[in-house]
């Protein structure tokens, strides 16, 4: 349809004026922000500040410390059993670095069994110290500070642990310690070790020299590697069950789990 030179010129002004006006509206909301008296649209609270305002300081502490103590009794469960630890290939408490070499000499001998009944000894020691080591875990988490409770309530999946290992795991392998070395004692750990290194009936003096060779005074604290490996393994399994209660609502089995971590999700 054809418009006429008038019809034309009528709509070239109505634009004309619109764009005035948009423009002057924007001019003068913008000469309103720059005197003060023109109303921002509040910002929204941050994570942080929505979970305070929606959580107490109790709460958030409160499933803090249960969602550890379900990772620790989870955990406990999992590894202080008959093959807790030798069958879980992400626990498992291989050779020492130390004895990789008598290791694979072992073994290139023929002699496999004397380094897998090392290894097995090392994983029965860890399965036997693991259930007595729930009480001094349940422990360290009642001195749980309430410091860092906003931060680790919404930072990573397993914030909770990581604080929980790096503020107590000091105090844990010292309390920790002489349960492993009971356990290292009532399955053999020291002795398998020994026929690994020493020599055994059937000729094996070449080995014996060949351990004594590497190892030296470099000889490893068998308690003590034990113990390490014991934790990384729990700590492992904590961390894994904190990142189910933050991600399944199943997981979720008391009513402060449900509420904490619930408010976290939303």
């Amino acid at each position: 349809m054809n418009m006429t030179f008038s019809t034309c010129s009528r709509l070239l002004s109505l634009l004309a004026a619109a764009a005035l006006v948009s423009a002057s509206t924007a001019d003068a909301a913008s000469f309103l922000e720059r005197l003060g008296l023109k109303k921002r649209a509040p910002a929204k609270d941050s994570p942080k500040e929505g979970i305070a305002a929606l959580l107490t300081e109790d709460q958030m502490v409160g499933g803090l410390k249960e969602a550890l103590a379900s990772g620790v009794e989870t955990a406990v469960a999992s590894l202080g059993q008959t093959d807790g630890f030798l069958k879980d290939l992400s626990v498992k408490i291989p050779m020492p670095e130390s004895l990789q070499t008598i290791d694979r000499s072992v073994r290139a001998l023929g002699q496999d069994q004397l380094a897998d009944e090392f290894i097995l000894s090392m994983n029965r020691a860890a399965e036997e110290a693991v259930p007595e080591a729930a009480a001094v875990l349940g422990g360290a988490i009642k001195q749980m500070s309430i410091a860092d409770a906003k931060s680790i309530l919404t930072a990573t999946n397993n914030a909770a642990t990581e604080y929980f290992r790096r503020t107590s795991e000091t105090n844990l392998h010292a309390r920790f310690l002489p349960i492993v070395k009971a356990a290292t004692e009532k399955t053999q750990v020291t002795g398998a070790y020994k026929r690994l290194t020493a020599s055994t009936e059937g000729g094996f003096g070449s080995l014996s020299r060949l351990g004594g060779s590497l190892l030296g005074a470099e000889a490893p604290d068998l308690d003590d590697y034990v113990t390490r490996k014991s934790l990384d393994g729990l700590f492992l399994k904590i961390a894994e069950q904190e990142r189910r209660i933050r991600e399944n609502p199943v997981a979720r089995t008391t009513e402060l789990l449900q509420k904490v971590f619930g408010t976290v999700a939303n």
